[in-house]
């Protein structure tokens, strides 16, 4: 501009001086005339660039300058390399948010931009899934129109942000989140998300667990420390046969401790993801043979133990494993089927080349709403029936996992006084006819 003020005086002064000259030597006002319209000339030209430069200002963002002669040339050079770093700048700046929009969007956790006044200014998919928001419908909504939990309206209005508040939404029911607030800028927020429902069950499970392995320890240690504690206050009075029968008793419960920690010590291997065993071809004869005889001395002649003979082939997987597998199913199978009640144990091999081990029996019979839940640890129909039996409610946890480190799966059929059926089937991979 500097340079147009000086042109223009320049200009004005050698038309001025002109026409002076003009007067001086004719006596004449043509000159003054030619001066007056030279100036005329002289200011239409720059009203025309300037009102150029007006319409240009008044146009979007990226419009190209016009182009122009004499010091406005200058100008307008000048204008197009400001105009060109400011799209260069809105270009980084755009491309920064879309950066930051991106990372947002993969983020596990939901992020909510909030306002001065708690409107909802940018979310991601994560929290529209957390909290049901829609961005195209909730934009420049107060969440607190939208989450009316009184316990989140009073933790976003107390400003006490250090600690996570634990939220059950009700826009997204069975879901449970951690919520904090993050202030940033001039009064805005970030409302972090994070789903804390596994997390949240895990500890339940943990919870019971823990109660229930108290619980199923805690009987038969009071009985053994009660047999224990009569015989010690009677020591030489009681009679031989009585004390025999109470250390026999003792016995048994320290057994049944026993094998509750044996059980105990297998889950954890399987879930703590413990390496499995080397694996090998295990010829089905003789696993069968070693579960039906496994059952037959559990069953003490009670039931029949009927075995189908299995087709020549093996299976391949840990010995070990599959037989504690196969076998805590053979023996659910005597525990629950009366005395005089039949189990059969059977292999059979599919067209596809796939392979069914099963156990069948007539007792009891499980009903419907109970099988979901068997293969939860301690998970019992009759509890009072299991600790009678001898069971320490780990069995069918332990299949569960032994499967699925073998890629089968269990299939259970029943009905209430028809018996059950076991069966677990084996992909095409796992089984081999020679």
């Amino acid at each position: 501009m500097i340079t147009v003020r000086l042109e223009a005086m320049l200009c004005l002064a050698l038309l001025v001086f002109a026409a002076l000259v003009a007067w001086a030597v004719k006596g004449s006002w043509w000159g003054v005339a030619a001066a007056m319209a030279g100036l005329v000339l002289f200011i239409g030209h720059h009203l025309f660039h300037l009102s150029r430069l007006v319409r240009w200002l008044d146009q979007p963002t990226g419009t190209p300058v016009p182009e122009a002669i004499g010091a406005w040339e200058g100008v307008f050079a000048l204008l197009h390399r400001r105009s060109r770093r400011a799209a260069e700048r809105q270009l980084e700046l755009s491309g920064g948010l879309e950066r930051f929009r991106s990372a947002a969007q993969a983020l596990p956790d939901g992020v909510v931009v909030l306002d001065g006044d708690h409107a909802i200014e940018w979310l991601n998919a994560t929290a529209e899934g957390h909290l049901g928001l829609s961005l195209a419908q909730d934009r420049g909504c107060p969440v607190t129109n939208l989450l009316r939990d009184p316990d989140f309206v009073s933790y976003l209005e107390a400003g006490q942000y250090a600690e996570p508040l634990v939220l059950h939404p009700s826009r997204t029911p069975g879901r449970t989140l951690a919520l904090q607030v993050v202030p940033y800028g001039e009064e805005q927020k970030l409302l972090m998300s994070r789903d804390i429902s596994q997390l949240e069950k895990l500890e339940t499970m943990r919870r019971d667990f823990v109660a229930n392995v108290s619980h199923e320890l805690k009987t038969p240690l009071t009985v053994v420390s009660g047999f224990l504690e009569t015989l010690l206050d009677g020591l030489g009075e009681i009679p031989a046969a009585e004390a025999e029968r109470y250390l026999g008793l003792a016995s048994d419960q320290a057994l049944r401790m026993e094998r509750l920690v044996e059980d105990l010590l297998t889950l954890s291997a399987l879930e703590t993801g413990t390496l499995a065993p080397t694996e090998e071809r295990v010829a089905l004869a003789d696993l069968l043979a070693g579960v039906a005889e496994e059952a037959r001395a559990l069953s003490s002649g009670r039931q029949q133990i009927i075995l189908a003979a299995p087709p020549p082939g093996f299976l391949l997987g840990s010995r070990a494993e599959l037989q504690s597998a196969f076998g805590n199913l053979a023996s659910n199978a005597v525990r629950y089927t009366a005395e005089g009640g039949s189990i059969r144990i059977s292999w059979e091999s599919l067209p596809d080349g796939s392979g069914i081990f099963s156990v069948k029996d007539d007792g009891i019979g499980i009903e419907a709403q109970h099988i979901p839940r068997l293969t939860e640890r301690f998970y019992r129909v009759d509890r009072g029936r299991s600790r009678e039996s001898g069971g320490t409610g780990l069995g069918l946890a332990i299949v569960k996992h032994v499967l699925t480190r073998h890629q089968a799966t269990l299939e259970i059929e029943s009905q209430p006084g028809s018996g059950s059926r076991f069966s677990v089937r084996f992909p095409p991979q796992r089984v081999s006819g020679q």
